[in-house]
């Protein structure tokens, strides 16, 4: 991902969660500079060869800013979105020109949608609707509707698209992963000027799963977080030491 990687020399943030798709662990890295060698070596921690994980930097704060955001480039040609960090939702949607009903304020033109709709019979889709309610009014597209815990909603379809990414070793890669289409927006409470969401759960709908299923990437998805601001996000298993992992189940009382 061109302009997103985590810069060279950049400090270590202070605490990291990485999540399985059945189960979790946290460690707390020792502080200081990272060195991002080819060993991806730092103080107290051994970084393995870093050969099949995507890594993004993070943007934000708690306090002032109140949220997390990175930049994904998408679409033919690749341009730059803003999106807001949600580990507990699975679909990564845009506000979207196709035309828009109703879009919020956003840092970048409007998402302009692929012709490749994702259809109704869709897996994906699927797993977008409560179990006996996947029905489409049109069977060669997928409608979606999200609502989240703060108020706000997305309203939208299904396109895929080209996301423009770089393995940790240089490696560029272009898979084509399906994505919200969103045009009608209504803001929630914590309502900021982005461009859409990452959904980061473990759904069929999540970038990672999508990853995962297109064996490109590990299941793993994993974020550090600084108290200064910024940090980073990594997809895939390459970035951390297993031997220093404490493991936990993850809860079944949710999907």
């Amino acid at each position: 991902m061109q302009g997103s990687m985590f810069p060279f020399g950049s400090t270590l943030p202070s605490e990291a969660f990485v999540r399985f798709p059945d189960r979790s662990f946290h460690f707390q890295p020792v502080p200081g500079r990272l060195s991002w060698s080819r060993n991806y070596a730092a103080k107290g921690i051994k970084f393995i060869c870093a050969c099949s994980s995507l890594l993004f930097q993070v943007h934000g704060n708690v306090y002032p800013t109140g949220y997390y955001n990175v930049t994904m480039y998408i679409g033919q040609p690749a341009r730059p979105y803003f999106l807001d960090l949600d580990t507990g939702s699975d679909l990564t949607w845009l506000q979207c020109d196709a035309p828009c009903v109703r879009c919020v304020e956003a840092p970048h033109p409007l998402y302009r949608p692929s012709n490749d709709l994702v259809p109704c019979e869709d897996p994906i889709c699927a797993s977008l609707h409560a179990p006996g309610h996947h029905n489409c009014e049109d069977p060669a597209q997928c409608d979606y509707e999200l609502e989240y815990a703060d108020g706000g909603s997305s309203l939208g379809v299904l396109v895929k698209d080209a996301f423009a990414f770089n393995y940790t070793n240089g490696q560029r890669l272009n898979p084509r992963l399906a994505l919200g289409c969103g045009y009608n927006q209504v803001p929630g409470a914590s309502y900021h000027p982005l461009d859409g969401i990452l959904g980061l759960g473990k759904g069929k709908s999540s970038i990672v799963s999508q990853l995962h299923s297109q064996k490109l990437i590990r299941n793993v998805v994993g974020h550090c977080l600084s108290g200064g601001g910024g940090g980073f996000l990594f997809f895939g298993d390459d970035l951390y030491d297993s031997s220093r992992v404490v493991w936990t189940s993850m809860s079944s009382d949710y999907t």
